[in-house]
């Protein structure tokens, strides 16, 4: 199976080679873009950049199955604050699987910089003096100090989009 990821980003790729193991004959990273506003807003946003991604890049990637994976914002019902959010989609072409990964609250000193319209990976560069964060072990990666990086998390909704894939259940 050839795998199209549809970005750039060495950590979103190295997160589908995660998800797929040897179940894939070759992943490519294909440069697509979202659809969405850099700072997607909400699981609706968030969703429609992934499903965007995964459908270009099954597109452009002459693949068998294209991943779109999309980090976001989003207010959660019943609870305060701001949250990142990341899902991923997986399309054959056709059928669409869709997964989340976890959602981490963001501090509200970060939280204010993004409602204010700035986006999460510069801010979190700016907070942290360094660059390239989204790059490495992403917010996620630096709240949980380390526990869940980025990878990971992007890791796991990589894996629970493609279960529309890998189980008879769906059927």
């Amino acid at each position: 199976m050839r795998v199209a990821v549809g970005s750039e980003n060495p950590v979103k790729r190295a997160a589908t080679e995660r998800a797929v193991g040897d179940r894939a004959v070759a992943i490519d990273a294909v440069a697509v873009d979202s659809g969405v506003p850099d700072q997607p807003w909400g699981d609706e946003q968030t969703v429609q950049g992934a499903r965007t991604r995964a459908e270009r890049a099954v597109s452009v990637g002459g693949a068998d199955r294209g991943v779109g994976i999309e980090g976001g914002v989003a207010r959660v019902p019943g609870a305060s604050g701001l949250f990142l959010v990341m899902w991923a989609a997986v399309t054959d072409g056709d059928a669409v699987g869709l997964g989340a990964g976890p959602r981490l609250e963001l501090p509200d000193r970060i939280a204010d910089r993004v409602e204010d319209g700035e986006e999460l990976g510069p801010v979190m560069d700016d907070v942290l003096d360094t660059t390239g964060v989204a790059q490495r072990e992403g917010a996620a990666g630096v709240l949980t100090d380390g526990i869940v990086t980025r990878e990971d998390a992007l890791y796991q909704a990589v894996a629970a989009a493609f279960a529309r894939f890998l189980s008879d259940q769906y059927e």
